[in-house]
């Protein structure tokens, strides 16, 4: 029995990092060797990220709440600064991905037969459904993950707290530090389900499907890869004049590995607001930036909303003058923000990009299931970028505003 709690404490003292590490090379030789036995652990993957997605609305809108409610008035939270990051590194993402696309034009087979789904009809429609998210039942909100509507309602109570007792304010301090343990319990079991996770999707799809397809993905990675490690790391630089690179790599290892395989912005706001803690960020500041970022940061889906627009303009033989390709990065970055946080999000987005070009629906639906072929890899690697960004603005606005203040 002693030996047992040994081991369970060091499970818990370990690094990480290097646990999922060992988790997704562990579920890669199981996908290789037994390809049965992979698919059979997926229930391991399908319960880590349901139980991450069934605790961030929870976490979120009681951790809100309570900094709000406590908050001194006289502390800075640096949301504007953050939330222009947000916005300028989507806009860069998807001027970006028009650059790219023009660079390496790529055109489409397009087989697929459509996929079933109702993507918005136009921009007014995703503004229209953001707003009405604001004003979501609470209780719907909580359990569909809306977390817009989580914040909406997580601010009106802080807000309505900020003038109770001081022993009501305690209370929810101490809710907040709970489901933060919570939390952290949850967290430690990431790389058995990374392992189930990699498992089974190798297992299940393997590569074959996707070679067909490798010059959209390496457009796609390429982009994503240009913003991670050179324009993303140029903003951080900008605003806090300090090398950035060793914050962009943390925040890749620790965030973005979790994101690359949940698939899921939403899932992975826990083991971001867990980073926050752990850089020493003011929990002010990311209970509010990193659920807003999970719902509006999103350079990877402003990329594969542009690169797979493109590519249906480019196998059309749609001519696109510059500024028609100025308005799609435009509209690429505002449908970004509209995209769920759930795996696949981005994709329903594209049908509303190539009515800009005049392009059917029935066309654009073809690309749309082009995506979800490649989505193992494209979903996976969008998901971490949007992720970790999250995480890299939020800590470069706090930087900031400390140098400021020394």
């Amino acid at each position: 029995m002693n030996q047992l709690q040994s081991v369970a404490a060091k499970f818990a003292e370990g690094s990480l990092v290097k646990q999922i590490l060992v988790g997704l090379i562990a579920g890669i030789a199981l996908a290789a060797l037994a390809p049965e036995a992979a698919k059979s652990v997926a229930v391991l993957g399908n319960f880590f990220v349901s139980a991450l997605k069934a605790v961030a609305p929870i976490l979120v809108f009681i951790l809100v709440a309570s900094s709000i409610a406590n908050k001194n008035p006289d502390q800075a939270t640096n949301m504007r600064p953050i939330i222009g990051l947000y916005l300028l590194g989507t806009l860069a993402a998807s001027v970006t991905a028009v650059v790219m696309s023009f660079m390496f034009p790529t055109t489409l087979a397009l087989t697929a037969d459509a996929a079933s789904a109702n993507p918005p009809e136009g921009i007014g429609e995703v503004i229209n459904t953001l707003l009405f998210n604001v004003v979501d039942n609470p209780v719907n909100a909580l359990m569909t993950g809306n977390f817009i509507g989580i914040l909406a309602w997580g601010v009106a109570l802080g807000l309505s707290l900020h003038r109770a007792s001081d022993a009501t304010k305690q209370v929810f301090k101490d809710v907040s530090d709970g489901i933060t343990s919570i939390v952290r319990v949850v967290i430690r079991f990431a790389p058995f389900g990374i392992f189930g996770l990699v498992a089974n999707t190798i297992a299940t799809t393997g590569f074959d499907a996707l070679w067909g397809y490798s010059h959209l993905l390496a457009v796609l990675l390429g982009a994503m890869a240009l913003i991670a490690f050179v324009l993303n790391p140029a903003i951080v630089f900008w605003k806090t004049k300090q090398n950035p690179y060793p914050l962009v790599f943390q925040c890749l290892r620790e965030s973005g590995v979790t994101a690359f395989f949940t698939r899921s912005s939403a899932a992975n706001v826990p083991v971001n607001m867990a980073l926050c803690k752990k850089l020493g960020l003011h929990e002010d500041t990311y209970s509010v930036s990193i659920p807003l970022g999970a719902t509006i940061n999103m350079a990877g889906a402003a990329i594969t909303i542009t690169v797979l627009t493109l590519a249906a303009v480019h196998t059309q033989g749609v001519e696109v003058d510059l500024a028609t390709a100025v308005l799609l990065s435009v509209v690429a970055a505002v449908s970004a923000c509209g995209a769920s946080g759930v795996a696949g999000g981005s994709l329903l987005l594209i049908p509303l990009a190539c009515s800009l070009f005049g392009i059917s629906n029935d066309v654009a639906m073809q690309v749309v299931a082009v995506g979800f072929i490649i989505g193992v890899i494209q979903d996976s690697a969008e998901t971490a970028l949007n992720s970790s960004t999250d995480v890299l603005f939020t800590a470069a606005a706090d930087i900031a505003a400390n140098n400021q203040k020394a």
